[in-house]
Formats: C-alpha cells, sequence, structure tokens
C-alpha cells in the first residue's frame, strides 16, 4: 500500500506539472505575412555581428538583401574573424552596394563582444529603424516587412521575435525542443508586453527598434559589459518607459543557433549561467529545473518497471495500478512533446528521447549553477568572460 500512495502522489503532481510546463507559451501577438509598404516608407538598418561565421554569413546577409521592403541597408560588422567570413562579404558586397562590411575594432577593455560590435555597426546605420539580426538566422522575403508592419500596429518602440528554430543534427532535435519549452516557462510574454510591469526580454536574433529610441537609452554602449546584451537592452527601453512588444516570428524568422552538442554545451551552460548569476534567487528555481529534469530523465523510465517487478512478487492490484499511472504519464507526456516536436518541425517520434534530453538540460543546470557557486567564469566565442560579483 505505501508504494501504491506515493506512486499515486507523482502520479497527480506530474499531471499537474506537465499541464502547467506545457501552457505557457502565451504569445498573443503573431506576426503573420504581409505586404510590402510603399516605396517611401523609412529606411531600414540592418546590422549583423559576425565572428568567425563562414558556416552562416552568406545565407544570413542574401536573406537580408532579398527583403521585399522597399528600403534597406545592410551593415556587417566583421569582428576579427579568423575565417572565410570577411572574404565572403566583400564578394557579397561586390555585386550588392546595399551592403556595407566593416572590420570591427580590438575589444576595448570593459566592453564584451556582441555589445561592441553592435555599437559599431550601429554607429554608421543611417535607419530611421535599426533592426539587429544574428548572423546564424534567415529572413524569409517578408520579414522585415511584416514585422515592420506589426511594430507599427502594436506601436512598439522595440519589437523582438522568437525565431522558428532550425534543428538539424540528433542533438538538436534532442536537447533544442526541452531548452525552448524551459525558456516558455521562464518568462512570460504577456507580462513582457505589459507597459505596467517591469518585465523585460528581447530575442538578439532579432530586434527591431527605432533609432531615437536607440539614442536616447544610450544604445549598447550603455550595456557594453553585458554579455546578454539584448534582455539589458530591453530593460533600458521599458524602463525608460518606450513600448517593448514580444511576439511570434516562426513564420517569416528562422535561426539554427547550434550545430553540435559541444556547442549547444558551450551557449546555454553560457545562457543559463548568466541567469542564474545575475539574479541569485533564480538558483533555486534552477535547482528545482534540474531536479525535475533528473527526475524525468532517471526515473520516469523505470517506474512502470518498478509496477511489473513488484507485481511479479506477488504486488496483486496496487501493482497494476502503479504500472497503470506510470503509462497514463508516459502516455501524457509523448503527446505532448510530439505537439512540440511538431511546431519545431522535427518527428514526433523525437518525442522518446525526453529522458536523454531531459538528462543533458540538467547535466547544464547544474554545471551553470557550480560556475556560479564556485565563481568560475564562462568561455564564448573564444572569449572568457567572469562577471563582477
Amino acid at each position: 500500500m505505501p508504494y501504491f500512495i506515493i506512486s499515486t502522489i507523482l502520479f497527480v503532481a506530474a499531471l499537474i506539472i506537465l499541464y502547467w510546463i506545457h501552457n505557457q507559451y502565451h504569445l498573443d501577438i503573431v506576426v503573420t505575412p504581409a505586404k510590402p509598404p510603399a516605396a517611401d516608407a523609412p529606411l531600414i538598418s540592418l546590422c549583423i555581428p559576425a565572428r568567425n561565421e563562414e558556416r552562416n554569413i552568406r545565407n544570413c546577409v542574401e536573406s537580408a538583401l532579398a527583403q521585399d521592403y522597399p528600403n534597406i541597408e545592410v551593415i556587417v560588422l566583421d569582428d576579427r574573424s579568423t575565417d572565410s567570413t570577411l572574404t565572403q562579404l566583400k564578394e557579397i558586397a561586390s555585386r550588392d552596394s546595399r551592403l556595407l562590411p566593416i572590420s570591427g575594432s580590438d575589444l576595448p577593455e570593459g566592453w564584451a563582444g556582441k555589445p561592441h560590435a553592435l555599437f559599431q555597426a550601429s554607429a554608421v546605420a543611417r535607419g530611421e529603424w535599426l533592426c539587429f539580426v544574428d548572423s546564424d538566422t534567415f529572413l524569409n522575403p517578408d520579414a522585415i516587412s511584416s514585422c515592420y508592419a506589426k511594430a507599427l500596429e502594436t506601436k512598439a518602440d522595440l519589437f523582438t521575435t522568437l525565431t522558428q528554430q532550425v534543428l538539424g543534427s540528433f542533438w538538436e532535435k534532442v536537447v533544442m525542443p526541452l531548452v525552448m519549452t524551459a525558456l516558455s516557462v521562464g518568462f512570460s510574454p504577456r507580462k513582457v508586453n505589459d507597459p505596467k510591469r517591469r518585465d523585460a526580454i528581447a530575442n538578439g536574433q532579432f530586434i527591431l527598434i527605432r533609432r531615437t529610441v536607440y539614442d536616447a537609452i544610450g544604445g549598447h554602449e550603455k550595456v557594453k559589459d553585458q554579455i546578454v546584451e539584448d534582455k539589458a537592452i530591453s530593460e533600458q527601453v521599458k524602463w525608460n518607459g518606450y513600448r517593448l512588444i514580444v511576439a511570434d516570428g516562426l513564420q517569416v524568422i528562422r535561426t539554427r543557433m547550434y550545430t553540435s552538442l559541444e556547442t549547444m554545451w558551450e551557449g546555454w551552460t553560457k545562457n543559463i549561467y548568466l541567469g542564474l548569476h545575475d539574479h541569485p534567487a533564480m538558483l533555486l528555481l534552477g535547482a528545482f529545473g534540474a531536479t525535475l529534469a533528473l527526475l524525468v530523465a532517471l526515473f520516469l523510465p523505470v517506474w512502470p518497471m518498478l509496477g511489473v517487478a513488484w507485481y511479479l512478487q506477488g504486488g496483486g492490484w496496487l501493482a497494476v495500478g502503479i504500472v497503470s499511472e506510470a503509462l497514463i504519464v508516459w502516455g501524457v507526456l509523448l503527446l505532448a512533446r510530439a505537439q512540440v516536436a511538431r511546431k519545431m518541425h522535427i518527428s514526433a517520434w523525437y518525442a522518446w528521447t525526453v529522458p536523454l534530453g531531459a538528462g543533458v538540460f540538467a547535466a547544464m543546470m547544474i554545471a551553470s549553477a557550480w560556475k556560479v557557486i564556485s565563481g568560475q567564469g564562462v568561455t564564448w566565442r573564444g572569449r572568457k568572460y567572469h562577471p563582477a560579483k
């Protein structure tokens, strides 16, 4: 009987947690494909930072130049790349005068890499709007027109979107869906879009901001030491009384963040570390998340087997009940994860890899928490960062 009671408590708790986790994605503002504005539309400057991006830079820049928006310029800041990034940019620029490649200067003391790159790009931008796009992000031809129309409709001063994640390798398909679900729990778009709340966040993969507002808040120089510069910029915008909007941009923008387990580990442990470091209270939430992920990774697969083992030892109908509860939880979990997989354009069969992905996610959480507790820094793009305590 005690086994059955424990199983039932876990059963009820698991169903509540699964429902809550998978019902936190409340992006009410959705970017849908829109027609381009008139030819006299204001100039939009697309600013793209690039550091050793030879794999992505051509597709990124060419997608930017292929916009149906009638008035754009594309500025790419090559952040001292050691690969063919700059060579590719010069070749594209020789065919399209709207592209301006810039060689970045040495990183000054007190600056993080990406804020400095965007600071340099924005310094030469001429547009009434600045659009910051990561070099691993690819725009549909109607992306700028659609986001500009939605920014005007929502009266946004800073307009940012979530993007469709392109998943290629096995590990991307195993880990990234779980990470994106965790992100949906970590922030509330409705709170961000509520001007009465202080909640602020932005996705650096795509940020569209009025130039007057950018200059008024001090631009990237104001957040020069921030590795997570997108969130810092969003806070400056909202906390100074300007309108911040986060929207669903999955229909018009795609991103390939990582290509392997190694790059995912470096990127996400960095992001998690910075979140925990900047907000110590988040350590408790991080501990809960890591514990939950470990439970999924270690206990969930053996739960039904424990019931079967007890049944074989004479557990009777109580053992059958435990097996039934475990299988119901599995069914609900697989259904929920299959829906997430389909939204991310991967096979629903990847729902079965939840224990494996949860184990990797738990390891990233634990590694990041340890970096905070031990005072270690993080490495990103070949640079070592150690935020001041």
